[in-house]
């Protein structure tokens, strides 16, 4: 059983996947009116909640920092990778998806799949070793977004992308290294951005993987962003370009017949 903590992640986990639900613990001492709304969700969607004091919500989510609400979740099933290929999709609009390449702390996944949720990206690639698992922090951090973003699990994360570059989907790598800056790179194709490790980037044969590899160009002295905002740049930047290439051509204004002129002395 997983467990859930904090008002976001689990209004979203009992709006999105209520069935996965099995029980809600509410702090008593509570007194907040959204916790009166959230025990109203669970009574509608026939969710048990339970009142319980502070101290046992904390022991149950290893941290006091639940906001008095606690859920506990049946197992995530996690998608197959030719579950994101299959998926429906908008006619005319092209797929992009976002891999993490290993991955590994939590907050970094958390906010990786809040952006990725915002920007609309199709579907999240998660390699099953060396990576951050989606565990309550995640959901925390990610705002309840984990209950929204497709994730599928993956064995082999180079094979995987072979696997969708079979499929006529451009491998986009992020590496500093890149030979173009991100807002060069056209994105109005089937495409998955690929982000590496924390503070190491992509690993050497996802690197060479990868069909382009694009850079963030920095005027600091720092040398990089943090994985989570540099996904954040140009995950945006992907759906900036995506959202004008399907927006409906704007109607030219109406021209206006020339007034005549009058000459001097008229």
């Amino acid at each position: 059983m997983d467990v859930l903590y904090g008002l976001h992640p689990v209004e979203e986990a009992i709006r999105a996947r209520h069935g996965a639900v099995d029980r809600v613990s509410i702090a008593r001492e509570a007194r907040d009116g959204r916790l009166d709304h959230l025990v109203q969700a669970c009574r509608d969607a026939g969710i048990r909640v339970s009142l319980e004091p502070r101290e046992q919500l904390t022991r149950y989510a290893n941290t006091d920092a639940h906001q008095g609400v606690v859920g506990f979740i049946r197992e995530r099933k996690f998608l197959t990778i030719e579950d994101l290929l299959e998926a429906p999709r908008a006619e005319g609009r092209h797929r992009f998806f976002l891999a993490l390449d290993g991955v590994e702390d939590p907050h970094n996944l958390g906010a990786l799949l809040r952006t990725a949720d915002g920007a609309g990206v199709d579907g999240v690639l998660l390699p099953e070793r060396r990576s951050a698992p989606v565990t309550a922090t995640v959901a925390k951090t990610s705002a309840g977004a984990t209950e929204h973003v497709k994730i599928a699990r993956v064995t082999n994360l180079v094979r995987a992308l072979e696997k969708l570059k079979a499929q006529n989907v451009w491998c986009i790598g992020l590496d500093e290294r890149g030979e173009k800056t991100y807002d060069e790179f056209d994105f109005k194709a089937d495409c998955v951005l690929v982000l590496g490790r924390e503070g190491e980037g992509l690993h050497d044969l996802t690197r060479k993987t990868c069909d382009h590899l694009l850079r963030i160009p920095m005027a600091g002295g720092v040398s990089s962003l943090n994985v989570s905002v540099a996904g954040a740049v140009v995950m945006y930047e992907a759906a900036r370009q995506r959202r004008i290439a399907t927006a409906p051509a704007a109607a030219p204004a109406p021209v206006k017949p020339p007034k005549p002129r009058k000459g001097l002395g008229s």
